[in-house]
Parts: C-alpha cells; structure tokens; sequence
C-alpha cells in the first residue's frame, strides 16, 4: 500500500455478489468512519460496489476483512483491493456515492 509520511495508505476495492439494494454502502460508511477511514463506496453499473479507503494500514485491513462478509443482506462472492496512490486532496470525510 502507498503511505505518506503521517502513516496513511490509500486502497480501492471493487466488492462483487449481492452488494447493491442491500444497505451495503451505508453499512461500509459507517465501518469506514468507526475505524477513522476516509473515502468513499458508490455503485458501479456491472452491480458491484467500488471502495476506496484512506486510512492506517490497520483500519484497512479491518476494513477489507469487514468487506468479505458486509452487512448481513449481502452476499460478497468477492473482494478485489490494490494499493492507490493517495488522493489529493485527501477526502475530509467517508461517504457514499
């Protein structure tokens, strides 16, 4: 994963299944925000949920393995993350798209 010097890293994950209709992007906001991630989880039109984090690598790996299951309407067949680049400017907040 890609840091600075204030030990954030910067990570985009694309979820597959039944991720869309199912709360899944309020149910990761709200994660993302209790671990101290911002970012932001939107819809994409092939049905599944792209993610991207900023964070501690901590707060990301717990955000990834949460991802696996997701809220418990979902059913995550899938989780693909790679490292980004931060972004800049840096998002204030995690939100939903």
């Amino acid at each position: 994963m890609n840091s600075d010097t204030h030990g954030s890293e910067a990570l985009r994950c694309r979820v597959t299944g039944r991720v869309q209709g199912v709360f899944f992007r309020a149910s990761t906001e709200r994660k993302a925000r209790s671990l101290g991630i911002v970012g932001h989880a939107r819809n994409l039109p092939d049905g599944s949920v792209e993610v991207l984090a900023v964070g501690t690598a901590d707060a990301l790996s717990e955000l990834r393995a949460w991802l696996g299951a997701g809220p418990p309407q979902a059913r995550v067949t899938a989780v693909d993350c790679e490292p980004e680049p931060l972004p800049d400017p840096l998002p204030r907040e995690f939100s939903t798209r």
